[in-house]
């Protein structure tokens, strides 16, 4: 029996790239796509899957929150995060949330087939580089940013996005909200935190790893 893989990725390009990479393996098998974290847990409770490749940053419900939910409801799922972001807080929140690998979005064939592979026989997978970024939080200690902090994983997304200058318009657009929306999560984020400005957002989001400046 083929590896049932579900893939989470709210770019339709990039999913249809993955599923025809895979489809090189005749031990996996794409039995579906979904564009967003809510999509992802719908079809999961409906697929089964083996395992669901998720992306992070995703509209509606993003790839932390989509994990969380669905292993609540389904813990024989493996969920394997592929994602750009390379920051601690989403790293750790992945984790946190019960992924058992996590990848980049530019790792090979091989490895990507191999974590596969280790995670349906029930093991954890992560990349050498997700490694070290686990390794540097130990022996540096930074203060990351979590529950205490009051954010749901999708105000901790809205505060990245406005830290790294992505306008309020183009956040919207992204997460297929209004900008309206992005007004009054800000203001609440500003609330939460007891700051004031977007300038203090910017140097909370770097003093907790959640952006990085190279």
């Amino acid at each position: 029996m083929p590896i049932k893989i579900l893939i989470a990725d709210d770019h339709k390009l990039f999913r249809e790239g993955l599923k025809t990479l895979l489809s090189n393996s005749e031990e996996i098998e794409v039995i579906s796509q979904a564009e967003n974290g809510r999509e992802a847990i719908d079809k999961a409770k409906i697929l089964k899957p083996d395992i669901v490749i998720m992306d992070i940053s995703m509209p509606i419900i993003s790839g932390i929150e989509a994990t969380g939910i669905l292993l609540k409801e389904m813990p024989e799922v493996k969920v394997i995060a592929l994602s750009m972001h390379s920051e601690r807080y989403f790293v750790k929140g992945m984790l946190d949330a019960g992924a058992y690998g996590y990848l980049f979005k530019n790792c090979d064939y091989d490895e990507l087939i191999s974590s596969i592979k280790s995670v349906y026989n029930g093991n954890k997978y992560l990349s050498h580089e997700i490694t070290e970024v686990l390794i540097d939080e130990y022996i540096e200690k930074p203060s990351i940013v979590g529950k205490d902090s009051g954010l749901s994983a999708r105000e901790i997304e809205i505060l990245k996005l406005i830290a790294e200058g992505v306008s309020s318009n183009d956040i919207a657009d992204k997460l297929f909200v209004s900008v309206k929306t992005v007004g009054t999560h800000k203001k609440n984020i500003l609330e939460k935190l007891n700051l004031n400005t977007t300038a203090d957002l910017v140097k909370y989001a770097i003093k907790k790893s959640i952006i990085t400046v190279w």
